[in-house]
């Protein structure tokens, strides 16, 4: 091959791409409703509210900390080896894009990106075609010409439909679930042995399905993003699954007072009086295909929200 600084016309250089949230909800726990096993007590007529909480209701309201919008779960990884290709290679440490609509395709060999000039020079020997590289990770400022008997390892590779997939998946947002509890700490606190119920809002940006999709060089990949379960972190070391977003507490509804959630509650209530910190992970699975109906495999993620927090104390036993 032959590298040459200069035929007469300067290198082209390429022109940089374009760089691809309070409903305060009273729950009256009235002491003659039917309760759990492990808060039967409450129903005693000796039973009293703490002297805190003289009307024996708890609360909900809006999430008191911001969660995690960013990645988790699989978040993809980088191709190190072999040159180009519709991917994403690495270079110097860092992700970069296998394959450029200005550079051409990368070859981690060299780090240079590869481009066909067109036209080709009237004086191109037979047999032989001159690139312009860019080189260095990409970078604009490390051009130069080639003349070579062949194009270099993975140029001309088709785009990576997974790379497509993540491409279209970095152009939607995944939120963290905004949390709803019953109890609630800023407005009043539980009883020890009640029921928690927990919910989140049940709306597209929190728990999907979101679509999107990418296309490269004739070729379009489709996804869909959707929640298959949300894990709620009690703040004491346990944890309840929920495969939706749960059902709101109704205040209004006296029948459901020391009722637990029909889908998504810690049922046998905390064990002891204190002041938890309640958290939950929505966990999404992206289904993806190719516009010639080729499915890939799903790519998972997580969110993490932030944080409610629940007063829990004793139930204050009243002697007459």
């Amino acid at each position: 091959m032959l590298t040459r600084g200069g035929r007469g016309a300067p290198a082209r250089t390429p022109r940089a791409r374009p760089a691809l949230a309070g409903i305060g909800l009273a729950l009256l726990l009235v002491i003659g409703a039917t309760l759990p096993a492990a808060a039967a007590r409450r129903a005693d007529p000796g039973a009293g509210c703490p002297p805190d909480q003289p009307d024996c209701s708890v609360w909900d309201d809006d999430p008191g900390n911001p969660g995690d919008p960013g990645g988790g779960g699989d978040n993809g990884g980088g191709d190190s080896g072999g040159g180009g290709g519709g991917g994403v290679c690495q270079w110097d440490g860092q992700t970069i894009p296998c394959y450029d609509d200005l550079k051409g395709w990368f070859n981690s060999g060299d780090g240079c990106y590869y481009k066909l000039e067109e036209p080709q020079p009237d004086n191109t020997p037979a047999g032989q075609q001159w690139y312009l590289l860019t080189c260095d990770g990409g970078n604009q400022g490390s051009q130069r010409e080639e003349l070579r008997d062949e194009p270099p390892p993975g140029y001309g590779a088709p785009p990576d439909p997974e790379e497509l997939a993540r491409r279209a998946l970095a152009s939607i947002k995944l939120l963290p679930a905004r949390l709803k509890v019953a109890p609630r700490k800023d407005i009043g606190p539980g009883l020890v042995g009640l029921p928690v119920w927990m919910w989140a809002t049940p709306s597209a940006s929190y728990f999907g399905p979101l679509t999107a999709s990418a296309t490269d060089r004739g070729v379009t990949v489709s996804i869909e993003a959707k929640v298959d379960r949300i894990v709620w972190d009690m703040g004491n070391k346990e944890r309840v699954t929920c495969h939706g977003p749960g059902t709101p507490y109704d205040a209004k509804n006296k029948d459901l007072a020391g009722r637990a959630s029909p889908d998504c509650g810690y049922d046998k209530g905390y064990p002891k009086a204190d002041t938890y910190r309640v958290s939950a992970t929505t966990h999404w699975t992206v289904r993806w295909w190719t516009d010639d109906g080729v499915q890939g495999e799903p790519i998972l993620q997580t969110r993490t929200s932030g944080t409610v927090q629940i007063q829990i104390n004793e139930l204050q036993v009243v002697t007459r």
